[in-house]
């Protein structure tokens, strides 16, 4: 069994564990930007992004002298390239602990089909489960009310629906995001709707610990709420965005073609979480509550 109750800790609740035991040692992330951290800026951070990720990572770190944290994400790939490239050399460093999010470039920009995807990553989560390790797989968020992307609901749906199978056969975790209904608040979300905001990644970040139930120090934050927009003002909006951000976004992913594209891993090898001055489990930006 991969989940956190065979490792022989209780489960129920993220008081079940005392502070700072979790039985994970070496976690290893892969993925596209969502686990890179993209819409998280921090320049304190390797490759000036933060991210989910690395703030579970920052979490889990605390009171294990001897934790690590690799990052083996890179923005833009499709399902295949992360299973070819990442895969292997997740592998290789000997996880106990491995979150995988894939699938969403090849649904939102190339119109692929989720029940072919959830084939591919069947085989992929196989290999990463073959070590043993506890395994979280990410469903996609509902981006039914976002103009242009709301087409790829159903698909994204089905792929969701197919995620849970693939999580099933391998006893893996599953982290929500289609149930995480904080992230329908446009805060939540970076200026590009495409990418989370630093409180929309701190959300995820709580979510994912959750599921591990491991007890943390993050605490809910709640954005103040936007001002009421006529319809006017929304449309305009929308049709900056697609102009500044979706179109620009799309041509990239939809013109790359040579996955050796000089993007690296911002992690490549398991490392201390805390090189840098970062102190544990620190919200850094400006508070999302205060305009």
């Amino acid at each position: 069994m991969n989940a956190p109750g065979a490792n022989g800790f209780a489960q129920g609740g993220s008081g079940s564990f005392g502070a700072g035991l979790h039985p994970w040692c070496r976690y290893v992330a892969l993925g596209d930007s969502f686990t890179e951290g993209l819409g998280d800026p921090e320049p304190r951070s390797p490759g000036g992004l933060r991210g989910w990720a690395d703030r579970v990572a920052e979490e889990l770190a605390t009171g294990h002298e001897n934790f690590a944290y690799a990052n083996l994400a890179i923005s833009g790939r499709l399902l295949h390239e992360i299973l070819e490239e990442q895969v292997g050399p997740a592998i290789e460093l000997q996880p106990d602990l491995i979150t995988l999010n894939a699938g969403g470039n090849d649904l939102l920009f190339h119109r692929s089909d989720p029940d072919k995807l959830a084939l591919e990553l069947d085989a992929g989560v196989e290999r990463l489960a073959s070590t043993g390790a506890t395994i979280v797989l990410f469903t996609g968020p509902d981006w039914g009310a976002t103009p242009v992307l709301g087409h790829t609901r159903g698909k994204v749906a089905i792929y969701n629906e197919n995620m849970r199978v693939v999580a099933a056969r391998h006893d893996a975790l599953i982290a929500d995001l289609w149930a995480l209904r904080q992230l329908t608040e446009p805060r939540m979300w970076n200026a590009d709707r495409l990418h989370f905001s630093p409180l929309g990644q701190h959300t995820i970040a709580i979510m994912v610990l959750d599921i591990l139930n491991v007890p943390h120090t993050l605490e809910p934050l709640a954005p103040k709420p936007l001002p009421e927009r006529s319809w006017r003002e929304a449309r305009a909006g929308d049709i900056i965005w697609a102009r500044e951000h979706l179109f620009p976004w799309a041509v990239r992913r939809l013109t790359q073609r040579n996955v050796d594209d000089g993007r690296h891993p911002k992690r490549p090898e398991p490392g201390p979480v805390f090189g840098a001055s970062m102190p544990p489990g620190a919200y850094v930006g400006p508070d999302p509550r205060i305009d």
